[in-house]
């Protein structure tokens, strides 16, 4: 059988009745670029801590496998995971409020990417959008930004994102408000102009 025919839930079954640690690694070439991607948001663009959370991500699901239900997509159970290991980084953080400034760093990585192109005006725009956006995502709250990273970085439903960030439907659509409200007023200088 090719490995691309086989789905999800046989290479968890396979994890769990004869722990294959190569069906695993399966699961985690699979899903590990959309885990530290949904990461990568929620830090806003630090791709380090991304990267640190998407490794304590696959350790948490291989150790808590057995507790997948498969009511969700395995995906789902991935960002559920993803998002608490997110949440547990900045409620340790808060704890010390002299930590690393994350934005600094992102601005930092993108003019040394943006300068060692030179490139023409739609690779500098993009790079503008890009930094602007970030910086725009971190001003939301934790709860606003995980909810846009799961309904349209995700492509989650209302329900499924419920689900992943463990409040109700009704909570997701508010922070999704909000979240649209503040964005919309913070990329307002991207707007397309109208005659």
């Amino acid at each position: 059988m090719a490995p691309s025919s086989v789905t999800d839930a046989q290479l968890i079954a396979r994890v769990l009745v004869h722990d294959d640690r190569h069906a695993f690694s399966e699961l985690v070439r699979r899903h590990q670029s959309s885990v530290r991607s949904t990461l990568r948001r929620l830090t806003a663009g630090n791709h380090a801590l991304a990267d640190d959370l998407a490794q304590e991500t696959f350790l948490l699901a291989y150790r808590n496998l057995r507790s997948f239900r498969q009511e969700a997509r395995f995906s789902t159970w991935l960002y559920r995971i993803a998002t608490n290991a997110f949440l547990a980084h900045n409620r340790k953080r808060t704890e010390d409020p002299m930590g690393d400034d994350d934005t600094s760093v992102v601005n930092e990585e993108d003019a040394d990417a943006h300068a060692g192109h030179g490139g023409g005006t739609d690779h500098a725009r993009a790079a503008s959008l890009r930094i602007d956006m970030e910086r725009a995502l971190a001003v939301l709250s934790e709860g606003e930004r995980a909810a846009i990273v799961q309904c349209y970085h995700n492509d989650l439903s209302h329900e499924e994102a419920a689900y992943v960030l463990g409040c109700p439907v009704g909570t997701v659509k508010t922070h999704i408000l909000r979240a649209k409200q503040k964005l919309k007023a913070s990329l307002a200088a991207w707007a397309p102009l109208t005659s």
